[in-house]
């Protein structure tokens, strides 16, 4: 009888529940973010795969891997979507094509897993924390351990090209500002970003196991092994030892490493039993507050922050008397002063003794120098700071005065210094309702102007006749100068808010060119100019007159513009500014002095390997940017070497981006009739099709082929029957493997064939006819970075007549 209710049970039990005992799930097995959905567990129960629902929002989830036997969920890997949360009533879908896709409850797309190469069979969450998706052999097509976020569990590796990006907060799971990243050299980095770029800041750790002068002992893969000991392996199979687990028992307690939200690789274990807590092991930096440098960058802590390390090496950061949080709800955030000082500002009080000083022994904001005195005593660096209106805090260490100046950055304490920091605070009612003193804030140039011409008026009533139309008068000439003053503060060559873009006179742009003099080169949307601004520095630019501009208002014209002018990325040629005068609309540029990547690639001598590879990598970083990482999606729809321009350092910049919304339809400088350059198109322009971001991942495909060949796409003069096209010839030269005629025998080329190989792939998944076969662009930086495995691509042209031999 026990037996029949036992059997009965399994067969009542619902489909769920045998992935949770063994860990296996079917294709179409969903998971739906509510309050009582089950997750996917693993075949010991240790990790579950569902919807977190965080604690500040009800209706928000985050799908997301955790440790199932802690009380307290500790996420150990979760979605990269932009935002990475989902709305209640949202469902994930493992399905037979494109693996996991997460929908929201109107059935758009949020997340999907990157493009499975294959049919899906099941999907399995493994006892090790990954899950992983697998073909009816039992092959993997994807896995979490390959796409981590901001933590690694035991069995986990991490290749050369692999990053860890921390969260932004301990409960926002934005992209923070830190990484982890085992460069292509093979050293491991800890750096910081420029949010919201991936511009890298100089790492503040790094392991030493790069290349240097013995490529052998370089490092290959970062390792955490089963037993909790993390390294990192060189190519030479030898180990360079981050941390070890060995005092603690890996069979009784679980381990993980995370780069926390504060820029700290820190490695912990927990009791298996789900009692006690994560006790802290090792971590990484020893002290980030000393070690943290960023040039150009707030540091650890916001601007004018201070940073101390607190128990397990973490930072805290805290504003200085005087000072105090701009977002009160960020801790690791900026300060502002809780006053107002400037040169100016200090000039409009008649009072000689405007500040006190408050004094903080060992502090220092070591990267704000404008001014050093030495040999120098410490009663006169305070006097000196205190008549300084520039000064905001002064630093004496060893007979040295160090001014600085705001925004304070890098801020520490450091114990070794045995220094004095004097920091300058107004003593006056010039500070802000909200500051420390509780003083009234300053009252405003428009205040002051009106008050000044009420006292005026009323002056008016009390006076003789003569004397009223002398005040009159001057009264009348003081609303013609406040009249001047705005026209001149609001003038149309100033900076306008929205996108920090300067407004230029046409004049001022013909005046710069010499009257369009030079031309630095042509295109479908207009002809570049070279051009100096008439400043003291004399700042070259690159001024594109435009052709073809779709007849639309004046507002909606800077609005496409102010979209371009908002995109911030290394590899993005910086829009300084437009100009909107009637018929002529013009942009001008930032000039970058090494010219285009065709006159790079197609001249006479070949650029490196090296180098080549490097030009791919910037240009995908870039389009990845525009399609997924700026504010508003951006699809070029005309790359082209000719549109890829070189900076002083030879590194790739895309130019011309946003441009083609700016383009009619009925205008265009190709045979096609659409957008984009002949030899560099997507097939769907063609076919009357949805035109995506996919059109810019086929022509970066024919780009890269550009690069791997150092050839342009369409050769008819070529002397070779069959080479005549590129793409056709490359395909036809990867399926009999002779990429060594592709690239010319080139030595340095076939020294790193497996690169060459791996080059080659992605071109021909860039280039396949179907869209949805292109993988976008986060995909294609990680498969060039080495991050992914690259499968071997289908004909891009099935449906077209390929040469053969």
């Amino acid at each position: 009888m026990v037996m029949f209710y036992g059997l009965l049970l399994l067969l009542l039990f619902p489909n769920s529940a045998f992935c949770q005992t063994n860990g296996s799930v079917k294709v179409g097995t969903t998971l739906s973010a509510t309050d009582d959905s089950p997750p996917w567990l693993s075949a010991s129960g240790d990790f579950a795969f569902g919807f977190h629902q965080l604690g500040n929002n009800k209706d928000l989830f985050l799908l997301s891997i955790w440790y199932a036997n802690i009380p307290d969920k500790t996420i150990v890997w979760y979605t990269k979507a932009n935002p990475p949360t989902a709305p209640r009533g949202s469902i994930l879908n493992l399905t037979v094509d494109r693996g996991l896709v997460l929908t929201n409850p109107q059935g758009q797309e949020l997340w999907k897993s990157d493009s499975v190469l294959g049919d899906v069979s099941h999907g399995v969450m493994s006892d090790e924390g990954n899950f992983i998706i697998e073909n009816s052999n039992s092959e993997k097509l994807w896995e979490t351990f390959d796409h981590p976020t901001d933590t690694m569990l035991p069995t986990q590796t991490l290749d050369r090209g692999g990053v860890l990006s921390s969260r932004q907060t301990e409960t926002n799971f934005s992209k923070g500002r830190f990484q982890l990243r085992l460069q292509q050299d093979g050293n491991l980095v800890l750096n910081t970003i420029n949010l919201p770029t991936d511009f890298a800041n100089r790492p503040y750790y790094a392991s030493g196991t790069d290349e240097g002068t013995d490529s052998s002992t370089a490092g290959k893969q970062l390792v955490f092994n089963e037993t909790g000991n993390m390294y990192v392996l060189r190519a030479n199979g030898g180990s360079y030892i981050l941390a070890g687990g060995d005092l603690v028992s890996s069979r009784n307690n679980y381990f993980r490493a995370i780069l926390s939200f504060d820029g700290v690789f820190t490695q912990y274990y927990h009791p298996k039993s789900g009692n006690g807590k994560w006790t802290f092991l090792k971590a990484i930096p020893d002290d980030i507050c000393l070690t943290m440098r960023v040039e150009g960058g707030a540091g650890v802590c916001g601007h004018n922050s201070l940073c101390k390390l607190k128990e397990e090496q973490r930072p805290s950061c805290g504003c200085p008397i005087g000072y105090s949080l701009i977002d009160p709800n960020d801790d690791y955030g900026s300060c502002k002063a809780d006053f107002i000082q400037g040169c100016e500002e200090d000039e409009l009080s008649s009072k000689e003794d405007l500040y006190g000083v408050e004094e903080i022994i060992n502090a220092d904001w070591p990267m704000s120098d404008y001014a050093q005195l030495k040999p120098f005593e410490g009663e006169n660096c305070k006097e000196s700071c205190l008549k300084d209106c520039l000064c905001a805090v002064a630093i004496f260490r060893d007979g040295t005065c160090w001014k600085k100046k705001l925004p304070l950055s890098n801020g520490r304490f450091n114990n070794n210094l045995n220094s004095r920091a004097f920091i300058k605070i107004r003593k006056d009612s010039f500070t802000f309702p909200n500051g420390t003193n509780g003083h009234s804030q300053a009252p405003s140039n428009k205040t002051k102007n009106q008050d000044t011409l009420i006292r005026a008026g009323a002056a008016l009533l009390g006076t003789s006749v003569f004397v009223n139309v002398v005040l009159a008068a001057a009264v009348c000439f003081g609303f013609f100068l406040i009249y001047q003053k705005k026209r001149k503060t609001f003038s149309p060559s100033q900076n306008t808010p929205e996108s920090n873009l300067r407004c230029f006179p046409y004049k001022e742009l013909e005046e710069a060119t010499n009257g369009f003099e030079e031309e630095l080169g042509r295109g479908a949307f207009g002809i570049v100019y070279k051009g100096t601004l008439q400043t003291s520095s004399g700042v070259v630019i690159a001024v594109k007159k435009l052709h073809f501009v779709a007849q639309e208002t004046e507002k909606e014209f800077r609005n496409e513009v102010n979209v371009i002018g908002q995109t911030h990325h290394k590899n993005l040629v910086r829009l300084i500014g437009y100009c909107d005068g009637g018929q002529n609309r013009l942009l001008v540029y930032e000039h970058l002095q090494n010219g285009t990547l065709a006159n790079f690639m197609f001249g006479d001598l070949k650029p490196s390997w090296k180098q080549r590879t490097g030009l791919a990598l910037d240009i995908a970083k870039g389009l990845l940017y525009l399609h997924e990482e700026c504010s508003s999606q951006i699809i070029h729809c005309d790359i082209k070497p000719q549109n890829i321009l070189l900076d002083e350092y030879n590194n790739a910049k895309i130019s011309d981006f946003g441009l083609a919304k700016l383009l009619m339809m009925n205008q265009s400088q190709t045979n096609t009739a659409i957008r984009g350059t002949k030899g560099y198109v997507a097939p769907e322009w063609f076919r009357n099709m949805p035109i995506t971001s996919k059109v810019d991942v086929y022509s970066f495909g024919v780009v890269l082929l550009e690069i791997i060949c150092c050839r342009k796409s369409v050769d008819m003069e070529n002397g070779e029957e069959g080479r005549e096209i590129l793409t056709d010839w490359a395909y036809d030269c990867f399926r009999e493997g002779s990429l060594d005629v592709l690239v010319d025998y080139e030595a340095d080329v076939l020294d790193d064939k497996k690169k060459l190989e791996t080059y080659v792939r992605v071109s021909m998944w860039c280039i396949q006819e179907n869209p949805s076969l292109r993988p976008n662009m986060r995909k294609v930086v990680q498969m060039l970075e080495g991050v992914v495995e690259v499968h071997a691509p289908p004909c891009p042209s099935p449906y077209s007549i390929t040469i053969t031999y």
